[in-house]
């Protein structure tokens, strides 16, 4: 099945720091390794959340221990249940499964009040007045700390006034609940943070119970905690605000401490991560949905012709590194590139279609050839293609003067056509306007099969379908949806959109057996690339693929 993937055996330093744990007198001694993935539910999972989800469950796996799937839904502000069902169809498609560990972390809201109340009583945090203009301007420097004039606010006044945040006697932005940690701190996250908000927003799960919420930094470590997390490993940025983590897990009555360890993210070029982008992209028009082709999201990526092998694989790949550093888009192309050669079935379509008449093959006859499935695979066998006096050829398979290394038709000159019989052009038709109607040629009997009986060599082999029997198809061509490298870079990430990441071909001629493809059934059109059906167009009555990845790998690893 598409889903069964297994996790090659690779080594990183978050193993490293695991088998540290592990180890006897390790801080994970006898315990089972236990880790999560924590999407927000605010958008569609990308490629760099593949990076993650093979990082995370690849982990548990490694050492016999389990992943929970949680969705972090802390913030209610874009979050839906769309998102939450797409989360989790995307990475079951992955390969990757949670069983029974499926959380939300508005599950412990409850909890996560009941430390903050907790913090507040023993003089670890205070509510705070500032708006956030003033908060940043009290912030303080390398060499000035920040100031709080709510700091030293007596103990029940701030357990009343947070009382009456969560009340809702307040409106946002009116006051916080700050955690009492140090104003001089060199590190910026520690010096008295906000933990918790007043938001007066519906909750996709809790409705309107709460108008505060808990920020990302406090309710985290919570979560982790609660769920018994022996190793929350997360993205590099999230570094500077270890030490948060850790002091929450400190100070709160939890039952576990969890070690928190990062990683770089992963950059691509040509193409953008941030979920605000891609919001952009999709709210703008600039893209059909979250789930086109060209975008860097599962869902995308998936429609495109993309394998849950192929992803995996350039996740495992590019490694787990602590320094940021961008991939090749390239290279993405090559993992789906190697699968694909492997796997999928090869057809003939013919996407620029010319007609070609066999003039002495006689008229209302036709045969059946025998083409095989894929050359690199026997085992998948065999399928039959038709074959008549009037075909369909590839417009650029023809030129009526030979010009350089052209090897294909033109007048005098002999190819094998895939499958079938060698043919020689003897010229071709056209209209008033001068263009190319039909090429004229003649087959050889005796080379049924494409092998001439009398040896002679013949130097191209074209790809080609029978005209009686072709159907109709719609091909969409795509490309990298920037232009730039380093989109990210740019002023306006919109101004580097490229004009040609799509073409869409009409009139395309492909085998009669494709009407009965799936969606997302892949296939190497012979001489072309490797394309899917597409998964929300393509119709029996209405054929419609999509190009994965050219036959050409651009991709050359470094010396």
């Amino acid at each position: 099945m598409e889903n069964e993937v297994k996790t090659p055996e690779v080594k990183n330093f978050i193993h490293a720091f695991v088998e540290e744990d592990l180890a006897k007198g390790g801080r994970c001694e006898g315990q089972k390794v236990h880790t999560r993935f924590p999407p927000e539910p605010n958008g569609y999972l990308h490629i760099g959340h593949c990076k993650a989800l093979c990082i995370d469950f690849g982990t548990a796996e490694k050492y016999g221990g389990i992943c929970n799937l949680r969705m972090d839904d802390t913030n209610p502000t874009k979050e839906d249940v769309e998102y939450v069902d797409a989360i989790q169809e995307d990475i079951r498609w992955l390969g990757f499964s949670w069983d029974d560990r499926f959380y939300y972390a508005s599950e412990y809201f409850d909890k996560m009040y009941e430390c903050a109340v907790q913090l507040i009583r023993d003089g670890k945090a205070y509510v705070c007045e500032l708006s956030p203009d003033q908060m940043r301007e009290m912030r303080g420097d390398l060499t000035h700390p920040a100031v709080s004039p709510y700091r030293d606010r007596p103990i029940e006044e701030s357990l009343a006034l947070f009382e009456r945040m969560k009340n809702g006697e307040f409106e946002d932005g009116a006051m916080t609940l700050r955690a009492k940690i140090d104003l001089a701190s060199g590190n910026f996250n520690m010096r008295d943070p906000a933990i918790y908000r007043i938001k007066h927003m519906h909750h996709h799960r809790t409705g309107d119970k709460w108008c505060i919420y808990p920020m990302y930094d406090f309710a985290h470590p919570i979560e982790d905690a609660l769920e018994c997390i022996t190793h929350s490993l997360c993205s590099l940025e999230f570094e500077d605000h270890r030490p948060l983590y850790n002091w929450v897990v400190e100070n709160c009555d939890l039952p576990s401490k969890p070690r928190q360890i990062e990683f770089a993210r992963l950059g691509i070029d040509h193409t953008v991560m941030s979920k605000r982008k891609l919001r952009q992209l999709v709210e703008t028009g600039s893209v059909s949905g979250w789930d086109d082709p060209r975008m860097p999201t599962i869902c995308g990526l998936r429609r495109r012709g993309y394998t849950p092998a192929s992803l995996r694989n350039f996740c495992d790949r590019i490694g787990v590194a602590k320094n940021a550093n961008t991939v090749e888009y390239a290279f993405l192309e090559h993992c789906l590139r190697e699968d694909l050669n492997e796997h999928a079935q090869r057809v003939m379509a013919v996407l620029d279609p010319v007609k070609l008449i066999v003039t002495n093959y006689p008229e209302g006859q036709s045969e059946t050839f025998e083409v095989e499935n894929n050359p690199l695979d026997p085992a998948q066998g065999t399928h039959g293609v038709s074959f008549s006096r009037e075909l369909w050829i590839e417009r650029g398979d023809f030129m009526e003067e030979k010009q350089g290394k052209f090897f294909r038709l033109y007048p005098g000159n002999e190819v094998r056509l895939k499958g079938a019989y060698v043919v020689k052009c003897t010229g071709c038709e056209k209209d008033a306007n001068g263009s190319v109607t039909a090429v004229l040629c003649e087959y050889d009997p005796n080379s049924r099969g494409g092998d001439p009986a009398d040896g002679r060599k013949i130097k191209s082999t074209l790809h080609w379908v029978d005209a009686n029997t072709a159907l109709d198809a719609e091909i969409r061509l795509y490309d990298n949806l920037f232009s730039d490298p380093a989109p990210d870079a740019a002023e306006d990430f919109m101004t580097c959109l490229n004009p040609d990441s799509l073409q869409v071909l009409q009139g395309c001629k492909v085998e009669p057996f494709l009407a009965d493809t799936k969606p997302q059934d892949r296939f190497q059109f012979m001489r072309t690339g490797y394309f899917c059906t597409d998964s929300k167009d393509s119709t029996p009555e209405h054929l419609v693929f999509n190009r994965a990845v050219s036959l050409k790998d651009s991709y050359k690893p470094a010396p």
